[in-house]
């Protein structure tokens, strides 16, 4: 669940009811002063798919990139930054004002001059592989552990990357945080997971989810996956459902208080998300949560671990009491929960930097090797 264009659009759209997203939107805005720019994809043949599947003698894997890698005297790389999108993301989604444009630019926290910046796209997005390339709904029904395995592998055996300086996440690049961690806890020093839980996907969340999967699947234009035109209806539905756990009552009633505004923003997100989001690539991405529970292995974490969430983000909502236990199995752990304001807006506050930005000028500093 992130960032909508794709699902990304429907967060972004959820941005739109912030002040700080609302003038980005509405100024052109400045361009980006990133160096060393590369758009590169690697293959793995034969990728062992938690499922079982093999269907897929290669998959292909997209990454953006920022900077170059640079190692010590040891031949260890000091200076990787490794960067998840959300559900139905891309790595585009961070190469944008808002979030490059206060983090990787010339003195900024993430300085890609003094960073390399890997931005993937992962299974299933982006322009890695994924059912609407051709198999639908006989691709391999991947999982999270399949995504960090994959990124992993390519890292350590294609890019050379024996090391991770930090890890950021946004949502489900958040959940990912703590299966990396987890699953390779030496091959990192710190970890940012912004808007997440360390716990099995259950309660509304898994609903939201289900009943997303459902609209789409019961729509006769779906054609168990072999359609030729989107299933608009479907997707409409899978939208309505997941609208309501990204975006935030109080903003949304602040910037759209009219009957006439509120149906006009509605009708807007839907049809975006309808126009650029594939169904079936949807299915799968909102699927791969299905075996995630990191919670029975917090403590082998060993890298200083930063879980930030907002207190206005419904997916993730503070009542629910649960990063507080989980955070204290974490030995070197923090949890951050950011107080709602004009800036937030909800699940989407984890793409913000403006809001979180100080929290993660503290994780570098505080996770620097021998600090």
């Amino acid at each position: 669940m992130k960032q909508f264009l794709r699902l990304s659009l429907l967060l972004a759209f959820c941005g739109l009811f912030t002040g700080t997203a609302v003038q980005a939107q509405r100024s052109a805005p400045a361009p980006l002063n990133l160096p060393d720019s590369s758009e590169v994809d690697y293959e793995i043949k034969n990728f062992p798919f938690e499922s079982g599947e093999t269907t897929l003698p290669v998959l292909k894997l997209h990454y953006t990139t920022f900077g170059h890698a640079v190692k010590d005297k040891s031949g260890k790389v000091i200076n990787a930054i490794y960067i998840m999108h959300g559900t139905t993301g891309n790595s585009h989604n961070f190469v944008n004002q808002l979030f490059a444009g206060h983090l990787f630019e010339p003195g900024q926290t993430l300085d890609a001059t003094k960073y390399f910046i890997i931005l993937p796209d992962g299974i299933g997005h982006g322009k890695s592989s994924k059912p609407s390339d051709g198999l639908h709904m006989k691709f391999p029904k991947y999982t999270y552990n399949d995504m960090v395995k994959a990124d992993y592998t390519v890292m350590t055996q294609q890019m050379g990357i024996n090391h991770l300086r930090l890890i950021l996440g946004t949502s489900m690049g958040a959940m990912h945080c703590w299966v990396w961690a987890e699953t390779y806890p030496d091959f990192m020093d710190a970890c940012e997971a912004n808007a997440s839980e360390p716990v099995e996907i259950g309660g509304r969340n898994r609903i939201t989810r289900y009943a997303a999967i459902q609209c789409v699947e019961a729509d006769p234009a779906w054609k168990g996956g072999d359609y030729t035109e989107e299933p608009a209806v479907g997707l409409r539905g899978a939208y309505t459902s997941m609208f309501w756990m990204t975006s935030s009552p109080w903003q949304l009633q602040r910037r759209v208080p009219t009957r006439e505004e509120a149906e006009k923003a509605y009708n807007m997100g839907a049809d975006n998300f309808i126009k650029h989001q594939d169904a079936n690539d949807m299915i799968y991405a909102f699927d791969a949560s299905r075996n995630y529970n990191p919670e029975p292995n917090l403590a082998k974490i060993k890298c200083v671990f930063y879980a930030v969430n907002s207190a206005d983000d419904e997916c993730n909502p503070p009542e629910m009491q649960v990063m507080e236990p989980a955070i204290k199995k974490v030995t070197k752990g923090k949890y951050i929960l950011l107080p709602i304001t004009e800036q937030t807006s909800g699940h989407g506050t984890h793409s913000n930097p403006t809001i979180w930005g100080d929290d993660l000028k503290e994780l570098m500093t505080v996770s620097e090797p021998g600090h």
